[in-house]
């Protein structure tokens, strides 16, 4: 979340701000209006348990200069001053909780140089890498798929419902190599491997933005108050939450995979055959704790360890900006990378790389030291994934078919499924 600090400072600023993700500023002026009334609350308070201090220490002289009946009568005064300071007291503790709340339904600030637009469509084209072929020269990945046995959409449905893919053969075998080709090449580029839970309580998933702004994407596990992770940002980023790093531990620097669980996976009847829109999908995720000076070019080398996967599969990309209506509620800026499917005819997103700044850092309170006797600063954080495998599977079989109906293995995938050259 955003500081109430910068609210009071600049109210008009955050507006401005806030206003090119498209959000109104009636949350900010409830801000102001609240954060003034606590303040004022607050030294109402500090007044009058001043006066019962005093108040206090006048009973006890009193009492012990003899005077006892005109103790108990400032006894009696201080009585009624008890129950107006309980009364403050439960007030601002209303007051706090609603300034809570509201601060975490303020979008992070998009940084200046995010460009404005009102949808994916103004997001733009910042590079292109390969070859696309034209679009509609090679059938859709669903046809292949399940041409070569390599999943079982059907009986996928029939397990755990629409949006669910059942994986076959050597399209499980596939799965499982791209995941360790994945991981592998993101333990090369200096990342450290963590597995971590799938489920994570409702705190971990505020620390990171989830809560409350998506709660309706999220699978949730009602009796036990957890979610299934939307994805692994989630608990990776809340590895260090309430913890202050040590000097020189900056940049830290996860991968980890996990299977990721969207509810919404799309509007009703759109995108959603095949493998373009499901609601339980592999994924390998990158992220980062840096310090504020090196976030913006920590995002640069993110986004290029994520092209280099899409790259090693000789899958033709192109990389976009975000656009203030796309970046996204917690994000302050970010790339997406879309693989070309000539099968679909369409770029599919395989990977979103963003910068939060110290938006989840605060929400979560992350900080680091620059020196051991340095006061404790919020991180920031980033992440992306480094890549998502349905579509990345869907672009892969479409872009690497043969005229004889076989789909070839890129050569860097090969050392993961010994023997197999090619699907047929």
């Amino acid at each position: 979340m955003i500081s109430i600090q910068l609210v009071r400072d600049d109210p008009d600023g955050v507006k401005r701000a806030i206003a090119r993700k498209g959000e109104g500023p009636e949350v900010i002026d409830r801000l102001l209006a609240a954060d003034g009334r606590r303040r004022a609350l607050l030294a109402e308070a500090d007044s009058a348990k001043h006066e019962r201090n005093e108040g206090s220490r006048a009973v006890g002289e009193l009492m012990r200069s003899g005077q006892a009946a005109q103790a108990e009568a400032r006894k009696a005064s201080l009585a009624s001053l008890g129950d107006r300071i309980d009364g403050l007291d439960s007030e601002l503790a209303e007051l706090e909780a609603s300034l809570e709340t509201d601060l975490l339904l303020v979008p992070n600030l998009p940084r200046d140089v995010v460009p404005d637009g009102r949808g994916p469509a103004d997001n733009p084209v910042v590079r292109t890498w390969g070859e696309p072929l034209p679009p509609g020269e090679r059938p859709a990945h669903w046809e292949i798929g399940t041409r070569l046995g390599l999943f079982d959409l059907e009986r996928g449905a029939k397990i755990g419902g629409s949006g669910f893919v059942l994986y076959t053969g050597l399209g499980a075998r596939l799965q499982r190599a791209l995941i360790g080709l994945f991981l592998d090449m993101a333990a090369s580029a200096g990342y450290t491997e963590v597995w971590p839970p799938i489920l994570v309580n409702a705190e971990s998933a505020r620390g990171t933005g989830q809560l409350p702004d998506k709660e309706g994407q999220m699978y949730a596990v009602e009796r036990d108050g957890l979610f299934l992770a939307p994805t692994a940002e989630v608990p990776v980023t809340n590895i260090h939450r309430d913890e202050i790093l040590p000097p020189g531990s900056l940049p830290v620097r996860y991968v980890a995979y996990t299977p990721c669980f969207r509810r919404e996976a799309g509007a009703a009847g759109k995108d959603t055959r095949g493998l373009l829109r499901v609601h339980q999908f592999d994924k390998v995720e990158l992220v980062k704790f840096v310090t504020p000076d090196t976030s913006d070019g920590e995002l640069e080398s993110l986004t290029r360890d994520a092209e280099a996967v899409l790259e090693a599969l000789e899958l033709p990309y192109r990389t976009v900006e975000r656009c203030t209506a796309d970046v996204g509620f917690s994000q302050a800026r970010g790339y997406d990378l879309e693989a070309w499917a000539p099968g679909v005819g369409r770029w599919l997103e395989v990977s979103s790389c963003s910068n939060y700044t110290d938006f989840q850092a605060r929400r979560m309170n992350v900080r680091y030291r620059s020196s051991a006797d340095a006061r404790p600063e919020l991180v920031h954080t980033l992440n992306g994934s480094g890549v998502a495998l349905a579509r990345t599977v869907a672009a892969l079989l479409e872009s690497h078919l043969q005229p004889d109906g076989s789909v070839r293995i890129p050569d860097v995938l090969r050392p993961y499924l010994p023997g197999t050259d090619a699907i047929s």
